[in-house]
């Protein structure tokens, strides 16, 4: 399913769900690895929407539970990363030849340096983490985002074609 120019997909009906549906799985294996399995293994719990409502305090915007569940959940996990998987990374990773599984793992730890670098400082927060336990499980949980969704994406797109 990897070609040497990925074109960029049209914005239709079915680019929209799928679009939708690699943000859902993408952010449900997200949030199943960082707030059950990796405490389960005795390693850190992720707090997403801890991060969503320190940035949007940052901004001085409402930042109560449901507004940083709205950000995490919908704004960055079901429209920002897929839109930028599929229209940015996507498209690039594969002129330069790389499939769409290793590329799905390429753009999960780009996404791991722009929250976990970027947004924390923006929100006020240490950069990185200052590298604590929770640094890791969420580069683990970034990557394993782009796998999924760069996955779900071939999935649906191979049902599309039958």
């Amino acid at each position: 399913m990897t070609s040497k120019s990925a074109a960029l997909p049209a914005l239709n009906g079915h680019t929209i769900l799928l679009l939708l549906i690699s943000g859902s799985t993408a952010t449900i294996a997200f949030d199943l690895w960082g707030q059950w399995l990796s405490p389960a293994l005795g390693w850190a719990s992720l707090a997403p929407i801890g991060l969503s409502r320190s940035l949007l305090g940052a901004f001085g915007l409402p930042n109560g539970d449901p507004a940083g569940n709205l950000m995490h959940l919908f704004l960055v996990g079901l429209v920002a990363y897929p839109v930028g998987w599929f229209y940015i990374a996507r498209p690039i990773l594969t002129r330069f030849g790389i499939g769409e599984t290793l590329g799905g793992a390429i753009y999960g730890a780009a996404l791991w340096v722009f929250a976990i670098g970027g947004v924390t400082a923006v929100a006020g927060l240490p950069l990185f983490l200052n590298f604590t336990g929770i640094t890791w499980v969420a580069l683990i949980g970034h990557t394993l985002y782009g796998i999924v969704a760069a996955l779900t994406g071939i999935y649906l797109k191979g049902l599309r074609v039958r």
